[in-house]
C-alpha cells in the first residue's frame, strides 16, 4: 500500500425517488448525512483521511458511486444506512445493498462495510443478504476505525475489531462489543462541513411556509440518543448495552449523552458564518429535554444576535417553564410534537402515557409563544379499530397545528413491535422500501382489529381530509399568507401510488392477537422476506 492512500469513504446513498415517489423531487427535504459527517470528524481526530459521496444531494446512481470509489480507491469504503430520523435507516437499505453490490461489480477486491441503525438492529441477517465484507454492530464509529486499522496492517486481525461481523469462509464471526462513545467534544466535535456539498441541501416545504428561501441548509446533532422506550421506535438499535436484553424485557435505557453549549454554538457558528445556512434542524430523537442545555444553546444564539430559522423534536411532556421563550427568541419557530393517537387506550399500549388535555395544553402553549408545531400522529397502532384513528384525525383537525405528519405504524426492525411481527407472523414488506411511509410497497401494521389494507387507506385520506380542511386552509392563510395555502394545494395535488390498495402487493388480512405486549426486545430473525 502506498503511505498517501485514502482510509475511507463514507457513502450515503441515494434513496429520494423511492422512498418519498414524486414529493422527492421539490418538497421533501434534502438534508446533509448527519452520522457520515460525524464519522468523518471521529475518524479524522485519529489520524485517518476520509472523503463523503453524499450520492442523495448529488443525485447519483449506484453505478456512479461505484465508479467514484474505484477512482478513489480507499482502505474501506464504508456505507452508512442512516436516514432523517431513525425509521428512515431501514427504508434506504434498498439503496444501500444496490450501493454494495454495485461498488463489488466494479471494483471485487474493494473492502466495503456497512453501518447504521438499521444495520445495527439486524447486524447477521445483512451480514448474510448484502453483498459487504464487513457489518458494524452498534454506533460503528469504533468498528470504523479498528477495521481501517486492521486492514492496513501487515496482518490484520479482525478478531480485535470491537462490534465488527465478518465472514471466516462460510461461518459468520462477530467480535466483543465496541462501547459508546462518550467524549463528545473531545473525540467527535462536529461535522464535517468540508467534505459535504452544501449548496445542495435544502430545508422541508414546511420549515419555511411564509416564503422564507429553502436554501441553504444544515441539520445538526446537539445530543445522541433517547431516554425514552416507546415501542414502536426503533432508535435504541445502534445504542443497546448488548444485542438482546432478557425474555419479556424492555432494553436497558442508552446512554443519552451531549456535546457541551459551546461545542454546539460553534457548530452554528460555522454554518452561519462560512456557510450562510439559516434553516437549521435540531436532529436530535429529543432536544426539548435538558433545561441547562436547551437554554443555554439558545442564550448563546440570542447573544450572537443570529436570524436563525430553526426546528427541533419535543415531547408532550418535556417542556419546562420559561423554555418557550427562549427557543422563539433564539429562532425556533417550529417544535416536533409526538402526539401519535387520540384515544388515551391507544398512546398507553405504546408507553406514551399522557392525556388529551396536556396535548391541548402544550400544543396552545406552543402556539403562544409563536412557535408553530408540527403534529406527529400515527395511524394503526395494536389498539387502533376505525373509531380510534378517527379519533386521531379528529383531534388533529381540532388542534390545527400548522403543520401535521400522519404514519402508518411500521414494525422497524430494532423496535418492540418487530418483535411482535416476528412473534406472530405477521407479514412484513417484502423490500426494506416498503418500510417508507411514502413509498408504492408501503405496508404497515395491522392492528389488533384491523388488516394493514384498512390502516394505509385511512392514513392516505385523513392526510387528503386534513390538508384540504376549510378551517386549516385558513389558519394557513393568517399565520403564513396565500401563496403559503398554494404551496399546501400544490402538495396535496400529489397523489401516491399504493400498491397495497390497488391489490398490486397481495398480503393476506392478518390480525395482531388480543394477547400480546409490545414491550418485548427485537431479536435477529434470518428466515423474513429478502430486499
Amino acid at each position: 500500500m502506498t503511505a498517501n492512500r485514502l482510509d475511507i469513504v463514507l457513502i450515503n446513498p441515494s434513496s429520494r425517488t423511492q422512498v418519498y415517489q414524486s414529493l422527492g423531487t421539490d418538497l421533501a427535504a434534502v438534508e446533509n448525512p448527519v452520522w457520515a459527517g460525524l464519522m468523518a470528524t471521529f475518524c479524522r481526530q485519529r489520524g485517518l483521511s476520509v472523503e463523503i459521496i453524499d450520492a442523495e444531494a448529488e443525485c447519483l446512481s449506484a453505478s456512479e458511486v461505484a465508479d467514484r470509489v474505484a477512482y478513489l480507491k480507499p482502505v474501506l469504503a464504508a456505507v452508512v444506512a442512516y436516514g432523517h430520523q431513525p425509521s428512515a435507516s431501514t427504508q434506504i437499505m434498498t439503496a444501500v445493498g444496490r450501493a454494495c453490490s454495485a461498488i463489488k461489480v466494479t471494483a471485487p477486491d474493494q473492502p466495503v462495510l456497512l453501518l447504521g441503525g438499521h444495520v445495527a438492529a439486524l447486524p447477521e441477517r445483512t451480514l448474510r443478504e448484502e453483498e459487504a465484507d464487513f457489518v458494524a454492530a452498534g454506533e460503528g464509529l469504533y468498528t470504523l476505525v479498528g477495521l481501517v486499522e486492521s486492514l492496513k496492517s501487515p496482518a490484520p486481525d479482525l478478531s480485535a475489531v470491537p462490534g465488527l461481523w465478518y465472514r471466516d469462509g462460510t461461518r459468520l464471526c462477530k467480535t466483543a462489543q465496541a462501547p459508546l462513545l462518550t467524549r463528545l467534544d473531545a473525540e467527535m466535535p462536529g461535522i464535517a462541513w468540508d467534505l459535504l456539498p452544501m449548496s445542495r441541501y435544502r430545508a422541508h416545504n414546511w420549515h419555511c411556509l411564509g416564503g422564507q428561501e429553502r436554501q441553504p441548509y444544515a441539520a445538526i446533532y446537539t445530543t445522541l440518543g433517547c431516554p425514552y422506550q416507546c415501542s414502536f421506535c426503533c432508535i435504541q438499535a445502534p445504542f443497546k448495552n448488548g444485542e438482546v436484553g432478557a425474555p419479556g424485557e424492555k432494553q436497558p435505557p442508552n446512554s443519552y449523552r451531549f456535546w457541551s453549549v459551546d461545542h454546539v454554538l460553534a457548530q452554528i457558528d460555522t454554518l452561519v458564518n462560512k456557510h450562510g445556512v439559516r434553516n437549521i434542524k435540531i436532529a436530535d430523537e429529543m432536544f426539548v429535554l435538558n433545561k441547562r442545555h436547551v437554554v443555554g444553546i439558545c442564550d448563546g444564539i440570542i447573544a450572537r444576535g443570529y436570524d436563525l430559522n430553526i426546528w427541533a423534536y419535543t415531547r408532550v411532556d418535556t417542556i419546562k417553564d420559561g423554555m418557550l421563550d427562549k427557543l422563539k427568541a433564539a429562532g425556533f419557530n417550529w417544535l416536533a410534537v409526538g402526539i401519535e393517537a387520540g384515544a388515551d387506550r391507544v398512546r398507553t399500549d405504546v408507553d406514551k402515557a399522557f392525556t388529551q388535555e396536556q396535548v391541548y395544553g402544550i400544543v396552545r402553549q406552543i402556539q403562544s409563544a409563536g412557535i408553530s408545531v408540527i403534529g406527529n400522529y400515527i395511524f394503526g397502532l395494536p389498539e387502533d379499530d376505525h373509531a380510534t384513528m378517527r379519533a386521531t384525525l379528529d383531534l388533529a383537525l381540532d388542534l390545527k397545528c400548522e403543520f401535521a405528519n400522519f404514519y402508518s405504524a411500521m414494525a422497524y426492525p430494532g423496535s418492540p413491535l418487530y418483535a411482535l411481527a416476528l412473534r406472530r407472523g405477521v407479514p412484513l414488506p417484502q423490500r426494506w422500501t416498503g418500510y417508507s411511509q411514502h413509498s408504492r410497497d408501503c405496508l404497515p401494521l395491522p392492528t389488533r382489529y384491523l388488516p394493514a389494507r384498512e390502516v394505509l387507506k385511512f392514513r392516505d385520506a385523513a392526510f387528503l381530509k386534513h390538508y384540504t380542511d376549510p378551517g386549516y386552509l385558513q389558519l394557513i392563510e393568517n399565520r403564513f399568507g396565500t401563496k403559503s395555502v398554494e404551496d399546501i394545494r400544490r402538495m396535496t395535488a400529489h397523489r401516491l401510488e399504493r400498491d397495497l390498495l390497488t391489490g398490486a402487493l397481495d398480503v393476506p388480512p392478518t390480525l395482531l392477537p388480543a394477547d400480546n405486549t409490545v414491550s418485548a426486545p427485537a431479536p435477529e430473525v434470518l428466515q423474513l422476506t429478502r430486499r
